[in-house]
This record gives structure tokens, sequence and C-alpha cells, in this order.
């Protein structure tokens, strides 16, 4: 179970995430929307110490991580449970794509190298680029080189992956093997937090939806109430924008 208990990050005197309660169970599935601007990626990158909360708990599991006296040792804790696929891809330029996946089984778990090259070889298979093994990132299209990044996320086996507009970067023809291989990772009953614009794949996905605005969740809960019986102004305001 991952729990976020008044969860505050501000910049300057700018709040972003204004004391975020959230609950998520082991396997589900849960998807963020709202306008840009509003703190989805930065809850994310709290939740795993990109970005420094100013306030608030962090739990994954059994581990409770109070942000405002986080040590070293709880912050490495966090991201090893965790695992980040990034809306740039932020893969390493001078690496394969079976290096990229290693880099963190090696340095962050201090796993052996022939075992970290044998999971990222059976990643690879599973993404469907097994044949892109030796490839450098340049030599990847943007779907591919997302692939590889959710492949790296895929390998740690992690309670938790979060997914920051993964889709966000990518030229069209690219979105759909992106969000194949999404699913594919949500049939596992892999615990996942989802930021992303792409509706209907939020809809398809999702155990459950929130809307967030001002730093603040404003509403969640299934697909189908969000989206076809919002009760809130702001959350049936955002819909009919992405609708038009």
């Amino acid at each position: 179970m991952i729990r976020l208990d008044k969860l505050t990050k501000r910049f300057g005197t700018n709040t972003v995430l204004n004391g975020i309660d959230l609950t998520i169970q082991d396997g589900e599935r849960v998807v963020i929307i709202g306008p840009s601007g509003t703190g989805k990626s930065t809850l994310l990158r709290c939740i795993n110490f990109l970005d420094r909360p100013d306030e608030g708990v962090i739990g994954i599991g059994d581990l409770s991580v109070d942000a405002a006296r986080a040590t070293k040792a709880q912050i490495l804790g966090l991201r090893r449970r965790t695992a980040f696929v990034f809306q740039n891809y932020a893969l390493f330029a001078n690496k394969t794509a079976r290096q990229n996946i290693t880099e963190a089984l090696i340095t962050v778990q201090g796993r052996p190298r022939a075992e970290a090259e044998a999971r990222a070889d059976t990643i690879l298979q599973e993404t469907g680029l097994a044949d892109k093994a030796d490839s450098y990132p340049a030599a990847l299209s943007g779907g591919q080189q997302q692939r590889v990044g959710i492949g790296r996320a895929m390998a740690l086996d992690a309670e938790l992956m979060l997914f920051d507009e993964p889709t966000s970067a990518l030229d069209p023809e690219w979105v759909g093997e992106v969000l194949d291989l999404m699913r594919r990772v949500a049939e596992r009953q892999q615990t996942m937090l989802i930021v992303t614009h792409e509706m209907q794949f939020a809809r398809e996905i999702a155990d459950r939806v929130i809307f967030m605005d001002g730093g603040r969740i404003v509403e969640q809960g299934p697909p189908a109430q969000i989206f076809e019986n919002a009760q809130d102004p702001r959350t049936q305001a955002f819909l009919r924008r992405v609708k038009q």
C-alpha cells in the first residue's frame, strides 16, 4: 500500500502541492488528470524525492518517511521501492539499450553484472526490443526510447511505478506502441500512478481517476464516474475543454 499524508511542496512563495492525502492499494492503477501547472508531475517527483517535499509523510509498504526529516537512507529506501518513467525518456546517451536497463540494477540494487544483463535481455524481449539491445538512444525512435525507459522501470520490480506523461514527447505515430506496453504492464497487477493527457487511455486503464487543480485533489472516483458524471465544476470545465 502507498500512503501520502499532507504532502506539501513549495517553490518560493508558490505552493505547488497543498496537503495531498492519497492512499493507493497494491495492484491499483491510479491516473491523474488536470490542467498544466497544477502539480501533477511534481506529486510524482516528490514521492521518490526527485523534488524534495517540504512537509508530509510518504509511506510505501512498511517504510514511512517524514519529508521534513528524511535521511539519505530513507530516501534511498523510497527510490528502491519506486520506478520512474520520464516524459523525455531520460536515457543515458552513451549507453546501449541493455546498459540503460542494467545501470540501476547494478548501482542501486547491487545485482551482479551477469544477472543484471540477463534480466535486461528478458525485459528487452518483453518490450519487443530484443534486436535493439546494443543500440544507443540516438539510433532509436522516440517510441523505442520510451519503451526502453519503461523496460528499465519494469526491471526494478518496484512496488510502485510512476509514469510522468510518458507519451507527451512522442510523435503521434509512436504513442500507440507505448500505451500498448503500459497496458501489458498493468495486466501484471503492477501498482501504477500515471499522469497523462490521454483521456481515452485513462478511461481504459484506470481503476481510479484523480482530477487535480491548484495543487489539490479536487475529485476522484472510477473512470465512468469522473468522465461521465463529474460532480465538481472544475472537473466538468476541464473535461469540456479536452473534448473540444
